[in-house]
């Protein structure tokens, strides 16, 4: 397993984003996504350890494809510079919230929680921050939780969502239309021995907010 292969290939996609030299390097693309399956295999793997909750299947089923659609974008470009994995229970697809892992040369990052929810996921994620705020900040306050992630995701209502009062002590956090953290890896990072371990690392301190945004999501919604 190589994952400086990503990096290789990645670079010469971005210098050739067409389907004619990819047709032509496929087995390229083949040999990269074989390793970054198998890396998804080992921190999937040891997720499971640290998160009691999730249950790992396959590579396959937390995977994104490297197709972009191009059906409604002004970037016509028909790959994505990137791999990534959403590791959370019911695959990338799932409602809950979840773990990312995003490989791109200079741009790799970590992280997870709850991305743009379906209305019904988000208004019941809403309900438990709305009562249960000081639980939530207990978690994403805390010293090694804003160390490493130091910023929510930017993604925000101006005003307060319609069904909550404007003026309760949670109104900032309800404005949120994802709950959802980040923390850039370097390329150096990326290629050591110790990626998984770092990884996994990063996954332990999220896993709290995830626990707390998934029993939410279970308690109102009865999802699995």
């Amino acid at each position: 397993m190589n994952l400086k292969k990503i990096f290789d290939f990645i670079s010469n996609l971005d210098q050739n984003n067409n389907r004619e030299w990819f047709a032509e390097n496929k087995d390229l693309y083949l040999s990269a996504k074989a390793d970054f399956d198998d890396f998804v295999d080992i921190v999937g793997k040891q997720l499971e350890v640290i998160d009691p909750n999730f249950r790992y299947s396959q590579a396959k089923d937390y995977t994104f494809r490297i197709y972009r659609d191009v059906r409604f974008s002004m970037n016509k470009l028909p790959y994505k510079n990137h791999f990534g994995a959403f590791l959370a229970n019911g695959g990338r697809k799932s409602i809950n919230a979840g773990y990312y892992f995003h490989i791109e040369p200079n741009a790799s990052f970590i992280g997870g929680g709850l991305y743009r929810p379906q209305k019904e996921v988000l208004k019941a994620m809403r309900q438990e921050i709305y009562y249960s705020h000081k639980d939530l900040e207990k978690i994403v306050l805390k010293d090694d939780f804003r160390k490493y992630y130091p910023e929510f995701m930017s993604d925000k209502l101006k005003k307060g969502p319609k069904d909550f009062p404007k003026d309760c002590d949670a109104i900032e956090w309800l404005k949120y239309k994802s709950i959802a953290v980040s923390h850039a890896i370097t390329n150096e990072e990326v290629i050591s021995d110790s990626f998984a371990k770092d990884i996994i690392n990063g996954f332990k301190i999220l896993s709290p907010m995830n626990d707390f945004i998934n029993n939410a999501v279970r308690e109102n919604l009865e999802v699995e």
